[in-house]
């Protein structure tokens, strides 16, 4: 955790690197005597069968994953200041836009979930209590009929499970198919 100070005799404080001037170098010593290997390893790698049956394992692996446009990442992958646009048919996406470009949404800040959750409108409820304080704020400092929604993205249940606990906080235009687009960054 990173935590700012100003004001005060804070300020005239410095960490330990900035008072010497320079930041302290490792040094590295190695033994003078390395192991040798064992003499009885095998000199032939074995190699897999190639009387497998056919049809057990795609022969394009990658069709096992969904394809995603260059441009869309899963929403734990944004940043503060990304500016994207959602899809309802691909939920927990999000396809990156330039903030000077017509855009659905900009993030506005992403936080960690904490906590124990076991369904997913328990995640919902504290995702939105998160998220609450910083939208209103952001969204006060727009101009009148900017921002019309909000975006809140966060995991469910089986992904929160897996480590997940990422959570997106976003102004939004009209979410969706709505014809209002952003097309700047916000203020």
């Amino acid at each position: 955790m990173a935590v700012a100070a100003t004001g005060g005799a804070e300020k005239d404080k410095k960490s330990p690197t900035e008072s010497s001037g320079r930041s302290p170098s490792p040094s590295l010593s190695l033994p003078s005597e390395l192991p040798s290997l064992p003499s009885g390893l095998p000199s032939v790698v074995p190699s897999l069968p190639t009387d497998l049956p056919t049809g057990l394992v795609p022969s394009d692996l990658q069709s096992l994953f969904p394809s995603l446009a260059d441009d869309e990442v899963p929403y734990y992958m944004l940043r503060k200041g990304d500016c994207f646009d959602t899809d309802d048919s691909l939920p927990g996406q999000a396809a990156k836009r330039r903030c000077t470009q017509p855009h659905d949404a900009e993030v506005v800040k992403v936080s960690e979930l904490n906590g124990t959750y076991t369904t997913d409108a328990a995640l919902k409820k504290a995702a939105s209590a998160l998220c609450k304080a910083p939208l209103e704020r952001k969204a006060a400092g727009q101009a009148a009929g900017t921002v019309r929604d909000t975006v809140v993205q966060y995991p469910d249940t089986g992904g929160y499970k897996t480590g997940i606990d990422k959570v997106a906080c976003s102004l939004a235009a009209d979410v969706g198919k709505g014809t209002h687009k952003l097309t700047g960054p916000l203020k």
